[in-house]
């Protein structure tokens, strides 16, 4: 019995455009979630003074009754935040590989170098002050051990498979690539807390307020990474198991 070929990666482009829906963020999602997920997000609820670190697993409808706001006006500025990310992400799926290379991966990289040089810096000069970020540097280490391999593990083995020959065991390395996320949502979060949501002290210095600046940076970046793989190019592949084969058509291998 023949074996059907496999999709072409034009195939998935049409599914991902077709299947794509917006995560289902409702008052019951805690705070902490959405924070680390949803780009926008922790900024949002900054500026009304929610916190998501220490206090991550509280209700979002709570978290507005407690800021004083309206929890529905609150969902559809998270909803709008989701369509507007959405829409910066290319539609075909090799463009939007090539996006996340170039503008993500490159930029973890270079900010994390010089990231935890400046926050061992800031720690060991101002290490007796009371809102003293320590052990942020060590925090920004363990997650760039984390990071650096999960990155080169897409380079290598998921994103060329998704270009060329996407094939059954493509969900068991998504499978993995989604655990790492969820990994590193959860250091996001400690780096909040060391930070107090990013908040300097009066007089700050030059140093400490370039770390601030920078980190924050990194973190919104990691977040709309993480969530245009997780919302966006991963969905796409979803139902590969359900094809066998091991051959494209050369158009197909072109593709992207």
């Amino acid at each position: 019995m023949d074996r059907p070929a496999l999709k072409s990666i034009a195939d998935h482009d049409l599914l991902g455009a077709k299947e794509s829906t917006l995560t289902e963020y409702t008052l019951d999602t805690a705070v902490g979630v959405i924070a680390c997920e949803l780009p926008g997000a922790a900024e949002l609820f900054r500026q009304h003074g929610i916190g998501f670190c220490c206090g991550g697993d509280v209700p979002l409808a709570q978290a507005a009754a407690d800021a004083g706001i309206e929890a529905a006006d609150l969902l559809d500025r998270l909803q709008a935040l989701e369509l507007a990310a959405r829409r910066e992400a290319p539609d075909a799926t090799g463009e939007l590989i090539a996006h996340i290379l170039e503008r993500y991966h490159q930029a973890h990289r270079t900010d994390l170098e010089w990231l935890i040089p400046l926050a061992q810096k800031v720690e060991h000069v101002h290490g007796a002050h009371r809102s003293a970020p320590l052990g942020l540097a060590d925090a920004l280490a363990k997650l760039k051990d984390h990071l650096l391999p999960h990155m080169a593990r897409e380079e290598l083995a998921l994103f060329p498979m998704m270009r060329h020959e996407p094939d059954p065991d493509i969900r068991h390395l998504i499978a993995g690539m989604r655990d790492d996320h969820a990994c590193e949502s959860r250091s996001l979060g400690v780096i909040e807390h060391l930070t107090h949501g990013f908040t300097l002290p009066d007089g700050a210095c030059r140093s400490w307020t370039a770390l601030y600046v920078g980190v924050q940076k990194f973190c919104d970046d990691l977040v709309t990474h993480m969530h245009l793989e997780n919302s966006v190019l991963f969905p796409r592949f979803a139902g590969i198991d359900a094809f066998e084969g091991s051959a494209l058509s050369p158009a197909a291998r072109s593709a992207g």
